[in-house]
């Protein structure tokens, strides 16, 4: 029976779409580093919690995506047909505090990653990999299209993420790989990253210390639920590309929200009012995301269900669970 390889499995991303995969009964071979970047304690948690149903089959690894040999060998010994590759470095703003970081674990180990898929692409039937929304720069129009100039990143990480896609699309036509990449939009939901704004945000709030706010708070994001994320993932997952063919999709929610919005949402699932510290903008930052989702509705018939309040509600009541059990 064949596989999918997901790397960053124990991620958040990466562990919503492991669980939902074996719902399914697929097999699923993940991989992961656990690195410390944020508490590698929530990420063996995710890990106990993608087996939970107790449906389909796991099996873990714990390796770099940088170990070239050893990526090329789990491919070929986990009979694995289909790779969704979630695994990299995250945070914007880190990305100028450590740069060798980003380009080790987003380009080094994106193309270790193209290579084990290319050494047995006999047998690989899909390539699906995790862009993002940091791509399309500053911009203060909108919506973002796949079709939008890429080539001025206000962030390392952003420059990774586009050398990422310049060489997927290269080894899909070297090497005739059906290629899918995804350019993600403001990802939020339970088992979220505890360096991300809405999780800060709840954290300090609760425990009743300032946010920052950065331009002031003149910020609008594209939130996107994870449950709409997965769905889309999915989707791109069972109609690959043609061999040879690099395809590049917006996940969004094609609404972007004043962050105030999520403040305020915040405030009122919490009952108490943030303590707001205003701050200038930054430079990796944006101040605006958009996603245009068309080409995804038409291929994929595919569009977000899930609106801010409802998902903040999802994730503030997962949270008040996380943090009883953590702090036990």
């Amino acid at each position: 029976m064949s596989s999918v390889l997901i790397t960053g499995a124990a991620g958040f991303i990466g562990s919503h779409l492991a669980r939902a995969l074996l719902a399914r009964g697929e097999r699923v071979v993940g991989v992961d580093n656990l690195n410390r970047f944020y508490d590698p304690r929530l990420k063996e948690k995710r890990l106990a919690w993608i087996t939970e149903p107790g449906k389909g089959s796991f099996d873990f690894h714990r390796l770099e995506l940088t170990d070239a040999e050893a990526l090329a060998r789990l491919v070929e010994t986990g009979e694995v047909d289909r790779v969704v590759h979630l695994g990299a470095q995250a945070g914007v703003r880190w990305s100028l505090e450590a740069p060798f970081v980003y380009t080790e674990s987003n380009v080094t180990g994106h193309l270790s990653l193209l290579e084990a898929a290319r050494r047995a692409r006999g047998r690989i039937r899909h390539v699906v990999y995790a862009s993002s929304s940091s791509v399309y720069g500053s911009r203060s129009n909108g919506p973002f299209r796949e079709t939008d100039r890429v080539d001025q990143p206000t962030s390392l990480y952003a420059a990774t993420k586009i050398a990422d896609e310049l060489m997927s699309g290269l080894y899909s036509r070297l090497f005739d790989l059906p290629v899918t990449g995804l350019r993600l939009f403001s990802v939020y939901g339970p088992w979220g990253r505890p360096d991300m704004a809405y999780w800060l945000f709840t954290k300090a709030i609760v425990e009743r210390r300032p946010i920052e706010l950065f331009n002031e708070g003149r910020m609008e994001r594209d939130f996107t639920y994870i449950d709409d994320i997965v769905a889309g993932i999915t989707a791109v997952l069972d109609m690959p590309a043609a061999a040879g063919e690099h395809r590049l999709y917006n996940l969004g929610n094609s609404r972007p929200e004043p962050l105030m919005k999520m403040v305020t949402t915040l405030e009122r699932l919490l009952d108490t009012e943030a303590i707001k510290v205003m701050k200038p903008m930054q430079s990796v930052d944006v101040p605006s995301t958009y996603a245009d989702i068309s080409a995804m509705q038409r291929d994929f018939n595919w569009a977000p269900a899930t609106d801010l309040e409802t998902g903040l509600a999802r994730f503030v009541e997962w949270w008040h669970d996380y943090a009883r059990v953590s702090d036990a």
